[in-house]
C-alpha cells in the first residue's frame, strides 16, 4: 500500500465520551460536537459509535454536514448546527430535521418567515465575539423568540482550556445574567467547559475534541494511530544533504528512508529538522523539509530498515506534534489529509 494507515479506535471515542459524562451530574445530558467529519476522523462510523455509547444529541457547524449526519445516523437524534439558519438552508434544515442555533436577529427573523413552527436553539454572545446576540440584542427579542419556544440557549467559552482564567467566571455570569429565568434548557460547556466543573455544565454539555483523545481532556484514552510507508531507503556520506533548501546536512554516515506522506497530507512543514517518528518505540529524526508527499528520516541507528514508521502511536500523540509545531491538536487532526486509509477498531487492535 503506498498510502499511511490511519487507525482510529472507536472503542477509544466510546470511552472518552462515557468518561466526560461521568464529570457531570445524572441530569446534565452530554451531546457529542462531530462537526468538520469528526474532527477528521470520519463522521459516519465515530458517530455511530457515539451513539451505540449513549449519546443522543450531535452538533456541527453547518447544515450540509448536519445532513451526512442525518444520513449515518436516522431519524432519531438531535442534531444541532452552530452556523443557524444561513440563506438557502431552509431546504436542508427541514428535510433533514436539523435544529439551527440562531445567531442574529436576522437569522431569528428569517427563520420564523421560513419555517414557522420548526425547532431552533439560540446562539448567545457571552464575550467571545464571534458568534451569537449580544445581551442587548438578546434583551430586546428575548419576548418575541420565547414566544416561538426555542429549544436550547447556548453559548461558547472563549479561555476554557486555561482553569484560573478570569474570563471564565466573566463569561459564567454573562451567561446567567442573559438566560436565568428563561424556561429552556442551557448550554455553556464544551470538553474544557466540562472539566471546569459543575457551575458551567448547566442542562447539556457537548465535548468535541476531548472524544479525540486530545487536550484540554488529559486523561482521554488515545483514539488515533498512524503509520507511513517506507518508500525508499539511501545511504548518504557525510557532507552530504537532503531534501529543498538543503535544509539538513550529513556530519557521519546516515542511512536515511523516505516515506509517503507530506504536508498535503496534513503534516505541516513546521515539524521540519525538529518532529520525530517512530519504529515500534525507538525515535526516529526527522530530517529536511517536509514536503507535498515525502517526508526524509534518519534510520541509522535502527537495526533493519522498517517497512513503515509511525507519526501518532502510543509513543506521540497529536497534541506532542501540535507542541512541536507551535498549534493545538485540533488543526493537527482536523488537517489528516484525504489520501489516508482509515481504519476503523475496536479495544485498540
Amino acid at each position: 500500500m503506498g498510502t499511511g494507515i490511519l487507525t482510529i479506535d472507536l472503542d477509544a471515542v466510546a470511552s472518552n465520551w462515557r468518561a466526560l459524562d461521568a464529570l457531570s451530574a445524572p441530569g446534565v445530558e452530554t451531546a457529542a460536537t462531530v462537526k468538520a467529519d469528526a474532527y477528521g476522523l470520519g463522521v459516519a462510523p465515530v458517530a455511530r459509535a457515539l451513539h451505540a455509547a449513549g449519546a443522543r444529541r450531535f452538533f456541527v457547524a453547518v447544515a450540509e454536514e448536519g445532513a451526512v449526519l442525518r444520513d449515518a445516523l436516522g431519524p432519531e437524534p438531535a442534531i444541532h448546527v452552530y452556523s443557524g439558519h444561513m440563506p438557502g438552508d431552509a431546504g436542508i434544515l427541514s428535510h433533514h430535521a436539523l435544529i439551527p442555533m440562531l445567531n442574529s436577529i436576522e437569522q431569528i427573523t428569517g427563520h420564523i418567515e421560513a419555517l414557522p413552527g420548526h425547532p431552533f436553539g439560540v446562539q448567545l454572545d457571552s464575550g467571545m465575539n464571534r458568534l451569537g446576540m449580544e445581551p442587548d440584542e438578546w434583551a430586546a427579542v428575548t419576548r418575541l423568540v420565547m414566544g416561538q419556544n426555542p429549544v436550547l440557549l447556548m453559548s461558547h467559552l472563549a479561555c476554557a482550556d486555561e482553569p484560573d482564567h478570569p474570563m471564565n467566571a466573566q463569561q459564567l455570569a454573562a451567561f446567567h445574567q442573559m438566560t436565568d429565568g428563561l424556561p429552556v434548557p442551557r448550554s455553556l460547556a464544551a470538553t474544557g467547559g466540562v472539566l471546569l466543573g459543575p457551575d458551567y455544565h448547566f442542562d447539556l454539555t457537548r465535548p468535541g475534541i476531548g472524544l479525540y483523545g486530545a487536550l484540554p481532556f488529559e486523561d482521554a484514552a488515545p483514539v488515533v494511530q498512524l503509520s507511513i510507508p517506507v518508500i525508499q531507503t539511501r545511504s548518504l556520506a557525510p557532507g552530504e544533504t537532503v531534501g529543498y533548501a538543503n535544509s539538513w546536512t550529513a556530519d557521519e554516515p546516515t542511512r536515511l528512508a523516505t516515506i509517503a506522506a507530506g504536508y498535503a497530507d496534513g503534516i505541516t512543514r513546521h515539524i521540519s529538522n525538529q518532529g520525530v517518528l517512530f519504529h515500534d518505540d525507538i525515535p526516529c529524526p526527522l530530517v529536511g523539509r517536509v514536503s507535498m508527499d515525502l517526508i526524509t528520516v534518519d534510520i541509522t541507528h535502527l537495526d533493519s530498515d522498517p517497512e513503515t514508521l509511525q507519526l501518532f502511536s502510543v509513543m506521540q500523540t497529536v497534541d506532542d506534534i501540535a507542541e512541536i509545531a507551535g498549534t493545538i491538536g485540533y488543526e493537527v487532526l482536523t488537517s489528516l489529509g484525504s489520501r489516508y486509509a482509515r481504519r476503523y477498531v475496536s479495544g485498540g487492535a
